[in-house]
């Protein structure tokens, strides 16, 4: 499926302006074709050329990207370099952004959304670290279906935004409509930045919840596994494209296919081999 790049500029309540980098799906001879969206979230070093290819991937499978560029409150749409400046300015842009300018930036791309005539009325969100947790936050706007968040930071941590003690963790788990919504979350064994009682945390409190998830921890696969450009070392394309398996399934399922209405009736388990 052919793609086409562009982006869009939105006005912020916070005085600034956002960039929406946008790929569009296209096939040829069918100008009235509608697709799902997906909000992709980028890292601390905004819409790198990494993170424009992962969002290019999935939208040549038939998904319109949007990928807000999330530090307007601090500079301009261009992404940060990754060198040690860039990735400390991230990490200090990462925890002085408001909660609330994160939750407009994704409402607001979400709206820019229902403006296209090319949408069929569905979104997702996906992203890698910090746009994992910004993925994951998403879930509390009921218009966004389905979330893949690949190694999330700061969930576990409460440290995301101005402040202490972000409450996404608290928020999602028990604001989740499990009738409608579906998380995915991958981490690596080896990721330090979500350390194995952090992956248990956010594990046993969506289930505590009743929220409907697939969380995967996957064997000696380190934080930033998916960037193919400056991993420092970390990339592993096998890795990848096994958990854009996973991705495209619940993108599909719930974003593309019409599945009627939710029939809300418990299915009985047969305990068989």
């Amino acid at each position: 499926m052919l793609i086409t790049e562009s982006y869009y500029d939105v006005q912020t309540s916070y005085g600034t302006t956002m960039r929406l980098y946008i790929f569009t799906p296209r096939i040829p001879g069918y100008p009235k074709a509608k697709f799902p969206g997906v909000l992709v979230f980028s890292e601390i070093y905004q819409v790198t050329g990494p993170v424009a290819r992962f969002a290019k991937r999935i939208a040549s499978e038939g998904y319109i990207c949007v990928c807000p560029s999330i530090y307007h409150n601090f500079v301009s749409h261009e992404p940060l370099p990754y060198d040690t400046k860039g990735t400390d300015d991230g990490n200090k842009y990462k925890i002085e952004k408001p909660l609330a300018s994160y939750d407009e930036d994704q409402k607001l791309a979400c709206d820019y959304l229902e403006t296209l005539d090319i949408w069929n009325g569905k979104v997702g969100a996906t992203g890698m670290c910090l746009g994992g947790h910004l993925a994951f936050r998403a879930l509390l706007d009921k218009r966004i279906t389905a979330v893949v968040g690949f190694f999330a930071t700061d969930i576990h941590s409460k440290s995301l935004g101005a402040g202490v003690n972000d409450d996404s963790l608290e928020r999602v788990s028990k604001e989740f409509d499990s009738y409608t919504q579906e998380l995915v979350l991958f981490f690596g064994t080896l990721d330090s930045h979500v350390p194995p009682e952090g992956r248990d945390l956010i594990r046993k409190t969506l289930r505590d919840h009743g929220v409907k998830f697939t969380f995967m921890e996957i064997a000696d696969a380190q934080h930033a596994y998916v960037r193919d450009e400056f991993s420092k070392g970390r990339y592993d394309s096998a890795v990848t494209s096994s958990c854009l398996g996973f991705l495209f399934e619940l993108f599909h399922r719930k974003l593309t296919i019409d599945l009627g209405d939710v029939e809300r009736k418990a299915e009985k388990i047969e305990h068989v081999c």
